[in-house]
């Protein structure tokens, strides 16, 4: 089995790997373009982040700068918002669902080190997949660590740090990161209602 295969199974692989290097090296040149693109070059940087992620939905922004380890092991799907600094480390898949927005400074980290130092200074490593369901939330600074899902309709609070799985439909924050409370009809009820009293006051300054 290849190197890469290997770090897409999640077995330990040694990344100074010529076709991972070639993998690399194309990632560095990708995320070169984007972060240095004008600041007014929307639709150039989002050929650029369509070019270097495996595959993504419509409305795709990612705001400046962005980084990542591969860019084509991560896959995002409809309305897709990452705030300024974010960084995938797509050593396994990345996997996002529609309707995810991301603050700033949002580390997804797939990678895991041998937990014994020989081992480990063999340059040997490996990763685990992140999955992250649709209609997802994460507040600023938040980290996903290796191997965890996160459900639909789940809201993470800033500076939260993902280790284990987090159900849909629910509120969690802390390091590490747990569920608060589930979020329900009253949820619901409370930002529709917000929602429609916004709607009416636009309606009302434009005279409609």
């Amino acid at each position: 089995m290849s190197e890469k295969n290997r770090m897409l199974s999640g077995e330990l692989y040694i990344a100074a790997d010529p076709e991972l290097e070639r993998m690399s090296l194309r990632r560095r040149r990708l995320v070169q373009e984007f972060n240095t693109a004008p600041y007014d070059a929307f639709a150039e940087r989002e050929r650029i982040m369509r070019d270097l992620l495996g595959g993504a939905g419509e409305n795709l922004v990612v705001e400046p700068p962005f980084h990542c380890d591969y860019g084509c092991n991560t896959i995002v799907g409809n309305d897709f918002y990452a705030n300024s600094d974010c960084i995938f480390l797509d050593v396994a898949p990345i996997t996002i669902g529609d309707h995810v927005f991301l603050g700033p400074r949002i580390g997804l980290y797939t990678p895991y080190h041998p937990i014994d130092a020989g081992v480990r200074n063999e340059a040997l490593e490996g990763g685990l997949p992140i999955t992250i369901g649709s209609d997802v939330w994460m507040g600023g600074n938040v980290v996903v660590c290796p191997g965890v899902t996160i459900g639909d309709d789940a809201v993470i609070g800033a500076g939260s740090v993902v280790v284990k799985d987090i159900p849909s439909h629910s509120v969690a924050v802390g390091n590490p990161c747990r569920v608060i409370r589930p979020i329900g009809a009253d949820d619901r009820e409370y930002w529709r209602a917000k929602a429609d009293a916004y709607r009416r006051e636009v309606a009302l300054e434009r005279g409609e």
